[in-house]
């Protein structure tokens, strides 16, 4: 007994040195296989040798060859053949008996440069305040990565339910095995890279899951709102329907409540392919992970659509990144931080400012819904006292409903002096609403200089100016006449008329700001103009949309649609150009009136709309005022409307042209409650057309038979196109069943193989017209001399495409398990395809050395060297043999792209869709020497060639670290 513990501590000692060896020498293998000189991840003992690390025949004998130098031992073939993991490998070398190799295999160029990648993203994790960062990450998604193989058990959301008490965890770990499934399954449904994914999910896990996993599978995330009442159900079904058209959503991701909403929305929206719930997504393993990169796109984020129809704001995730480290910058995120919200999600400020950013540094979010503050605002401030928030952020709205409702009881059971920061944006910020939530807070202990007034806009991701840490309030007070005449921003003394205007801060580090006229002239300091900005978080344009990205840019300056002045570095910004109102030459802006209105007695809260209208005699505004009210007698309305022109002249000097008196909910806003004036005005001069008063919202069932009815035509236009999506698939496989058996018995059992890829060709050009496929050679030659053809793999219709397209027959590479098939080997021997063995490894050496022979022998041999493909989009890995036959036999490579061909027939199809690819036969590339490394680097060459002209994304095997 003594003596078999003794052997198995031995064995147990062999392991632990030979484990790390072992794992060495496969990074610097894997390393130099990539030929690009970028670090491969630190394989695990339980990484499978070809799913994960992608080593096929040829790649397994390189490591073959370098284990039993670096260990002194020989492992016998079939145990090799057999070995199917890392682990096995150890194993046998255990069982062989191991000896220290004078050098470890990390020493080798390649290996000892992942070493010293890994001890730099190592030093990253520890900064002098000992806050966590990724910042060699260039996507969001390496982000994620990084936390989790770093802390996978840290607490990264902590959702608290309406209640105020029950709360769900959810760390690192969890989040990223989630998402990875979800991925999985999204990828399973034929989500590509690149894809649009609407998400229209209620504050959950299930949506920081979901949004995570369509980053993972490379698809682009669309936040859209649910939907909140029935009473909106039209407008949110009109709205939507149009956004996600111009996205070109493929899948709607919903809850149960909403699915209805997400069918409709299906029937209007042309790409839509499925609409399920987070439930519904099958979980299953991402086998492959798309390679992305900062300038691909991660998200459309719809802006708020208050001055007119809502644009998609493309957001990369080099967009993000660059935003998100320049809020960390200014603010000193540390380690120890909390950030608490109840945002929505589906806003920019939610979801980018409370979420991802959070997720980037690694801290914490205290998350719960907005309906619950909505429901409750002190739960807000119970949370940030619970769990010592030091970071917050909401709209103004938010800080002037806490000054107004909690009693001073419940503000003195709070704490709120763990806050550092919080922040206000997203709409109008007004001083004295934050000096009186400041005031109601200081018996929590509030430290009020800890508000932050903030600017940005979703064309710049968020933020775009940021103010010092504890720095409090800062305002400009401004001559009202000068403001109002000339657009100058004078200082007022005390007893001069004047406006108070908010100090939003500076710039970020990697932004710039200027404010030019309407000729985009500079403007001076105090002089009111456009506000324009420039940086790495600015967005390259609007979805789909040509014409208005075309106007949101002034040079390679973006227009932020906003006006205001910069007084010493500092901006102040005076309200929406479109908002701007203009009477006798005067300039006003509706939200100083629209306040002060609300505040009067019998006004709906928020229900305050101040428009400007153009005379069309005249040609100045008219300024009309809309607001809201349930007053019924005459005696009180006639208040209200002497009471607002009051207010009115105090404001602007004069009394508007116009008041109309309206129910509650007429005045239209955006999700994030800002008010669109413009369609408000729309609306009003339709009304006044049809001799109708201005109408609130019309009943919930009225509104539902209008969006039924409404539906009815672009569900049965879509249901035609899937008709003739049927009858174009049976019209295919009809003509393919028709001339089959011709083409087999014209040429099974001929030899002339020139003249059998003659008939072949002429029938894959029949057969591919009666699909709709149209095929476009781009301009490019197939030399003459015998060469190697390497194409990827997208579709069954390769080979057809490359039948009928290449200009003289060439002999396919395919897998021997096809020669033995009935009929089909037959013809595919007459077709001259050359068979190779992938499941037994002593005969797929053996076929690859006739691969050599053949190829030395003259014979141009085509290779679909990614081997396979599958439903998903995305260029594979190449396997080694077209690079080892190449070398070997001292013959170029011809790389040949096809392009589209994954779109007409996709693994799991039946029928054909018609569509157009394109075939580049590319310039040669001559081996450089036949060696391995040889092989490694013409692979690479290869593959980053096609990958140029495939119009799909690189993916990767799935690493195990993953």
């Amino acid at each position: 007994m003594k003596d078999e513990r003794l052997g198995s501590d031995i064995r147990e000692a062999r392991r632990a040195a030979t484990a790390p060896r072992l794992l060495a020498l496969v990074r610097s293998l894997t390393g130099e296989m990539r030929g690009d000189g970028r670090a491969s991840p630190e394989p695990a003992l339980d990484a499978q040798l070809e799913r994960d690390l992608g080593f096929d025949s040829l790649a397994r004998s390189e490591l073959f060859i370098r284990l039993e130098a670096a260990f002194g031992v020989r492992l016998s073939v079939d145990t090799f053949a057999r070995a199917t993991s890392l682990r096995d490998l150890l194993d046998a070398l255990i069982a062989q008996g191991s000896s220290p190799a004078a050098t470890l295999p990390g020493s080798s160029p390649q290996g000892g440069e992942a070493v010293k990648i890994a001890a730099a993203q190592t030093r990253e994790r520890s900064t002098s305040d000992g806050l966590d960062s990724p910042a060699h990450a260039q996507t969001l998604t390496e982000a994620l990565h990084w936390h989790a193989d770093l802390h996978p058990e840290r607490t990264h959301v902590i959702l608290v339910e309406p209640d105020g008490q029950t709360q769900s965890p959810l760390d690192y770990g969890a989040l990223r095995a989630s998402a990875m499934r979800k991925a999985g399954g999204l990828r399973a449904l034929g989500v590509d890279p690149g894809d649009t994914v609407a998400l229209m999910l209620p504050t959950s896990l299930e949506y920081f899951v979901t949004f995570t996993a369509i980053l993972l599978c490379g698809a682009i995330a669309v936040p859209i709102y649910p939907p909140a009442q029935a009473t909106q159900l039209e407008e949110h079904i009109e709205r939507h329907a149009a956004l996600l058209e111009n996205a070109q959503a493929k899948v709607l991701v919903t809850f149960d409540r909403a699915e209805t909403v997400g069918r409709l929305l299906k029937a209007r929206v042309s790409t839509i392919r499925h609409v399920l719930t987070p439930e519904r997504i099958e979980a299953r393993e991402l086998d492959t992970i798309v390679a992305r990169h900062a300038g691909d796109i991660a998200m459309l984020q719809y802006t708020s659509g208050s001055t007119g129809a809502p644009k998609g704001v493309i957001l990369t995730h080099g967009n993000l990144l660059a935003n998100i480290r320049a809020m960390g910058e200014r603010i000193d995120v540390r380690a120890d931080d909390v950030l608490v919200s109840w945002l929505p999600l589906y806003h920019d400020m939610g979801l980018i400012g409370a979420w991802l950013a959070p997720l980037y540094f690694g801290i914490t979010l205290v998350v719960t819904s907005p309906l619950a503050f909505l429901a409750r605002p002190a739960l807000w401030l119970q949370l940030v006292t619970r769990y010592r928030g030091t970071l917050t952020a909401a709209p103004n709205f938010a800080y002037a409903r806490c000054a107004a409702h909690l009693s001073e009881a419940e503000s003195a059971a709070l704490d709120l002096s763990s806050l550092r920061f919080s922040f206000c944006g997203a709409e109008p910020v007004s001083a004295p609403t934050l000096r009186a939530f400041a005031e109601r807070m200081r018996a929590a202990r509030f430290d009020a200089r800890a508000l932050a007034p903030v600017y940005g806009l979703a064309e710049n991701t968020l933020a775009l100016t940021f103010p010092p840490a504890s720095r409090g309030i800062v305002t400009d007070r401004i001559l009202r006449t000068a403001f109002a005449q000339s657009g100058e921003a004078v200082r007022a003394l005390n007893g001069d008329e004047s406006l108070e205007i908010v100090g939003c801060g500076f710039a970020l580090s990697n932004a710039q700001i200027r404010i030019v006229d309407e000729n985009g002239g500079l403007q001076p300091d105090r002089r009111v103009g456009r506000i324009e900005f420039r940086g790495p978080a600015a967005t390259q344009g609007y979805y789909r949309n040509p014409e208005r990205t075309t106007e949101l840019f002034d040079g390679d300056w973006l227009d932020s649609g906003d006006l205001g002045y910069l007084a010493d570095g500092e901006l102040y910004v005076t309200g929406r150009k479109k908002d701007l109102i203009i009477r006798g030459g005067r300039h006003f802006f509706p939200y100083e009136l629209e306040d002060a209105v609300g505040r009067l007695s019998g006004v709906t809260p928020g229900g305050v709309a101040a428009c400007g209208e153009t005379d069309p005699v005249s040609g100045t505004q008219r300024l009309i005022v809309f607001v809201e009210t349930s007053e019924a007698e005459q005696a009180a309305r006639s208040r209200l409307i002497a009471e607002v022109n009051a207010t009115a002249i105090r404001c602007f000097g004069a009394p508007p042209e116009r008041i109309v008196l309206a129910l509650p909910h007429t005045i239209p806003k955006t999700p994030s409650g800002k008010i669109r004036h413009a369609v408000l005005l729309e609306r009003h001069a339709q009304g006044e057309k049809t001799g109708r008063a201005l109408a609130g919202e019309r009943q919930a069932w009225r509104q539902a038979a209008t969006t039924l009815a409404g539906s009815i035509v672009p569900f049965a236009r879509r249901s035609l196109g899937h008709g003739s999506t049927l009858a174009r698939g049976l019209w295919c496989w009809a003509v393919v069943a028709a001339l089959a058996p011709i083409v087999w018995l014209r040429i099974a059992w001929r030899a002339d193989f020139e003249r059998n890829w003659r008939v072949a060709a002429h029938a894959s050009r029949i057969v591919l017209r009666a699909a709709g496929i149209r095929v476009e050679l781009d301009p490019g030659t197939l030399p003459n001399t015998s060469v190697i053809i390497a194409a990827n793999h997208a579709s069954y219709v390769d080979a057809v495409i490359l039948i009928a397209t290449l200009p003289r027959p060439v002999h396919f590479v395919a897998k021997r398990e096809l020669a033995s098939r009935p009929f089909v080997g037959r013809l595919l021997r007459a077709l001259g395809v050359r068979f190779v063995e992938r499941t037994d490894y002593r005969t797929s050496l053996d076929d690859e050395a006739r691969l050599v022979e053949r190829a030395a022998a003259d014979e141009t041999l085509l290779f679909f060297p990614e081997g396979t493909f599958v439903r998903a989009a995305g260029l594979r890995p190449f396997r080694f043999g077209a690079f080892r036959a190449a070398c070997v036999a001292g013959r170029s490579i011809v790389p040949v792209a096809l392009n589209g061909a994954r779109a007409t027939l996709r693994d799991g199809d039946w029928f054909v869709r018609a569509g157009e690819v394109r075939v580049a036969i590319l310039p040669a590339i001559a081996p450089a020497g036949s060696d391995f490394s040889a092989m490694a680097l013409l692979r690479s060459q290869v593959h980053d060639v096609i990958l140029a002209h495939c119009g799909e994304p690189e993916v990767t095997q799935s690493s195990t670290r993953y």
